[in-house]
């Protein structure tokens, strides 16, 4: 019986931390789909990044553009982090991750948000300010999730 427990809780755990998405929203271990997020801030608009030009951080490889997008984002990384690590705005608002899309990209008040598509980002923009104050309020707790 003691050993049927023990298996149980390694089998839960195990399960658990499977569900476990990472902070940073990085499908096959590359941040943002591998589009260099310090572009949105300097070219307006979304250039994927080079493995010549890239960096570990928070347990996930960022991609750059350029030489200069690197030392930027090396010197300053939660200047560039994308809110809510990436993930959907909307969907951190609602108390889950979801996948973005980088067509979605917005910056506001110097941060950068993604959502998971036009239709969600259309929502999303029609009270942006509850849906980040949301966000903001959940996040800590999403995150871990």
């Amino acid at each position: 019986m003691k050993l049927l427990s023990i298996t149980m809780a390694l089998l839960l755990i195990t399960l658990f931390s499977y569900a476990q998405k990472p902070e940073i929203y990085a499908p096959s271990g590359i941040a943002v789909n591998g589009y260099d997020v310090v572009s949105f801030f300097t070219e307006a608009k979304p250039v994927k990044g080079s493995e010549t030009f890239s960096f570990y951080w928070k347990e996930t490889t960022w991609l750059f553009s350029t030489q200069q997008h690197l030392d930027s984002f090396k010197r300053s990384p939660e200047k560039y982090e994308p809110a809510y690590g990436g993930y959907c705005s909307y969907g951190a608002s609602r108390g889950y991750k979801a996948s973005s899309q980088a067509d979605t990209w917005v910056i506001l008040s110097d941060k950068l948000y993604f959502n998971y598509n036009q239709k969600v980002k259309e929502i999303w923009n029609k009270n942006r300010a509850a849906y980040i104050d949301s966000a903001n309020v959940k996040w800590p707790v999403v995150k871990k999730s």
